[in-house]
């Protein structure tokens, strides 16, 4: 069953493929960070120094110019502590609700998505409401 976390992941995969240039400037940013010392640090603010430093290479046609959207970042970040394992939690990331959303696609039928609390254990439903709840 496909779902808006599948969508959105496959958004940045293609976005990546497309655009490499931008996975290597997100390690470059990421490295600065590092070497100053820092133990955390935001993803979201690594993307913003991505748009700043390409400037007019973002927005607009996809072929010389190429907008870097605001779901890739939460990718970026996973992907980093993958491949740098050292780095772990570098990126602080969350539970993605996506992962039990429908997707945005017209071919989608949101009845599968309907949850049965009843078909739920306890720690299922707990572990669903903290992240219903999750403000952050």
């Amino acid at each position: 069953m496909k779902t808006r976390l599948d969508e959105m992941k496959a958004d940045a995969e293609a976005f990546h493929k497309k655009h490499p240039e931008v996975w290597v400037k997100f390690v470059e940013f990421t490295f600065d960070r590092i070497n100053l010392g820092y133990k955390h640090y935001s993803v979201k603010a690594i993307f913003e120094r991505i748009r700043w430093d390409m400037g007019g290479a973002i927005g607009g046609d996809g072929i010389e110019e190429f907008k870097v959207g605001n779901n890739h970042p939460p990718f970026y970040a996973r992907r980093f502590m993958k491949m740098f394992v050292q780095y772990d939690g570098f990126f602080r990331t969350r539970i993605q609700k996506s992962a039990t959303s429908p997707p945005k696609g017209d071919d989608y039928n949101p009845e599968p998505y309907i949850l049965n609390m009843d078909r739920m254990s306890v720690a299922e439903g707990e572990r669903l409401k903290a992240c219903l709840n999750d403000s952050h």
